[in-house]
């Protein structure tokens, strides 16, 4: 089993607005940064466990946990002319873009991204190095462990 982290804007979807979902699930699409992409693809298991990451708000940080649920296929999205999302590069018979399913498991507290800066047991974390923009970071076991404890 894999860790993961993965970015949400809760304007977009928020672990509330997953809990709500018929099934819990929801296709993680509109990714649009090809190392993102690639993790998706390329590494996410079904059953992988995911830290749900509230972004771009007023309080960001982990709000929840979920799981990878369905294996990576192509993002509809990018398909779709009225999409904000849309790629007209992208066809049907070679997508560039790729999303996963993600199903709630709970909410958590809100892990806020000051607090997880304060412990050095996770100065290595992608999510608190500068620069990292990415939507998507794996999650080192140990890191997983430690937030585990926190929440």
């Amino acid at each position: 089993m894999r860790y993961w982290l993965m970015k949400s804007e809760p304007s977009e979807m928020s672990i509330d607005g997953l809990a709500s979902r018929p099934g819990q699930t929801v296709a993680w699409d509109g990714v649009r940064n090809y190392q993102a992409r690639n993790f998706m693809r390329n590494q996410m298991q079904i059953g992988d466990r995911v830290l749900f990451y509230h972004s771009s708000c007023p309080q960001p940080g982990i709000a929840g946990i979920v799981e990878v649920s369905a294996l990576a296929y192509p993002d509809e999205t990018q398909f779709d002319p009225g999409s904000k999302y849309y790629d007209p590069k992208s066809t049907r018979e070679h997508p560039r873009w790729f999303n996963v399913e993600v199903k709630f498991l709970r909410k958590t507290r809100l892990l806020s991204l000051k607090e997880l800066r304060s412990y050095p047991e996770l100065v290595g974390m992608r999510i608190l190095q500068k620069g990292n923009r990415l939507s998507i970071t794996p999650v080192d076991p140990a890191e997983w462990a430690f937030i585990l404890e926190k929440l």
